[in-house]
């Protein structure tokens, strides 16, 4: 593979996370997911996997019921949205859903002058970011 079809294909291939109740981690996702355009792709007894539509997973979670842990301080997942819209639908979205606010949608100047974001913790334990770094409120 050359090396501009490697940076095209990012940094990272897939990530996955432990729950303890899939069905529920499953339903959440699927909601705070939606609206940065990320679908669920496939689901098992053990498992399910999210991404966009017609490419493959990039977060799948397994079913890990007594031993599920998050990674511990320090760790996030931060999840690209196409505008502020979808990182406040985001939001919202996780709020309904049982989520915990960790830093409702806004302007972080100190990560950048268009760094966009909203964060919120899943039933988990998990710290998840929806991020938009275009100018403007598009």
């Amino acid at each position: 593979m050359a090396s501009d079809e490697i940076a095209a294909s990012g940094m990272l291939s897939h990530l996955s996370f432990g729950v303890r109740d899939l069905d529920r981690a499953a339903a959440f996702y699927e909601r705070i997911l939606a609206p940065l355009g990320y679908r669920r792709l496939w689901a098992s007894r053990d498992g399910a996997g999210f991404g966009r539509p017609g490419a493959a997973d990039q977060l799948a979670l397994f079913a890990r019921p007594r031993d599920a842990t998050p990674p511990g301080p320090g760790f996030h997942l931060a999840f690209t949205a196409p505008s502020r819209a979808a990182v406040d639908a985001f939001h919202a979205a996780a709020m309904e859903a049982g989520g915990r606010d960790e830093g409702a949608p806004g302007l972080r100047p100190r990560y950048g002058a268009a760094y966009y974001a909203a964060f919120v913790i899943d039933s988990d334990g998990h710290k998840l970011e929806a991020v938009h770094q275009g100018a403007g409120p598009e």
